[in-house]
């Protein structure tokens, strides 16, 4: 499936201003702090993402960690390990914990100490919510809907505003019957440009793939863009000629399904769909596009955005 590009205009401003103005370096690349102004522009979107949920959706908010044996078993491991974050801590008794201590005031290393915890870091919002769902029994006729959020990392350290390694995302998730699941990504990705219109910013949708680690792995992504089962949306952020991609919308098929035991009342396994809402990209394209003073944003955006 093609679909034509609209002409994406040129951001108004750099991602070097917009690095100078909103955030504060931490000494590690895609990792900062962030001002109040940027700030107030997140809540903005979060407001309004909120407008668009459905009222069937289940709020459920996870924290920045998952458990490392869901990971595995999702088949995130097997498919993005060069992505993948595991939070480690020093192991040992007291005296190992305090010799790690005394090799780094010695000058040397306390790093290799450290020993894997339960714990990753999450790479996106909505990994456990399938496992969730699964352990209240069949799915409803209706099927299910969660509006999920996260702090999530994914390993890509870089000088670039649109790949952070620490940032935001959103989503909405459908677990159901197959055509309900296709029919669900299928309406949002219609309506992703009435949003972003009313936020005065340019787009294009274009077929995605994920990146999959490996030789293996770019014939999956191959396989995903040929059927059709992800989307983005583009929004210029450093440039016109290479858009960010902002949302996204994703076909799971059987997959979390079959990994989760997902199943309707007949027993036929659920499919699932989300649309998933860059927080920290999309803000970053509205400064891109209006400048970066917020104040003096054009009167509709700004009212959108109830700033």
């Amino acid at each position: 499936m093609n679909i034509a590009p609209n002409r994406l205009g040129q951001p108004a401003a750099s991602q070097e201003a917009i690095l100078d103005a909103l955030f504060h370096p931490t000494g590690v690349d895609g990792v900062y702090g962030r001002s109040g102004a940027y700030e107030a522009v997140v809540e903005g979107l979060g407001a309004l993402i909120t407008q668009a949920r459905d009222p069937r959706a289940e709020i459920v908010r996870f924290p920045p960690v998952v458990s490392r044996a869901l990971i595995e078993k999702s088949g995130y491991l097997k498919s993005f390990p060069h992505l993948l974050g595991c939070v480690c801590a020093l192991g040992g008794d007291d005296a190992a914990i305090g010799a790690a201590v005394d090799r780094f005031d010695s000058g040397g290393t306390w790093t290799d100490g450290l020993q894997a915890s339960d714990l990753v870091l999450a790479p996106a919002a909505c990994y456990p919510v399938y496992p969730l769902a699964a352990r209240r029994g069949a799915i409803a006729r209706d099927g299910l809907i969660f509006d999920v959020a996260s702090d999530c990392f994914r390993r890509e350290p870089s000088r670039d505003l649109d790949r952070l390694q620490s940032f935001r995302m959103r989503e909405f998730v459908f677990i159901g019957a197959p055509d309900a699941a296709t029919a669900f990504r299928d309406d949002w990705k219609a309506r992703a440009g009435d949003f972003v219109d009313a936020l005065g910013l340019t787009s294009r949708v274009d077929p995605a793939s994920d990146p999959f680690f490996g030789r293996g792995g770019a014939m999956v992504g191959r396989f995903q863009v040929e059927q059709a089962l992800k989307f983005e949306l583009m929004i210029p952020v450093r440039s016109a000629e290479q858009p960010t991609a902002c949302m996204s919308f994703n076909c799971h098929r059987d997959h979390f399904g079959e990994t989760w035991g997902l199943k309707s009342a007949d027993g036929a396994t659920a499919h699932t769909a989300c649309v998933a809402f860059g927080m920290d990209r999309l803000a970053a394209a509205l400064f891109a596009a209006h400048g970066v003073d917020s104040a003096r944003w054009p009167a509709s955006v700004r009212r959108t955005l109830s700033l």
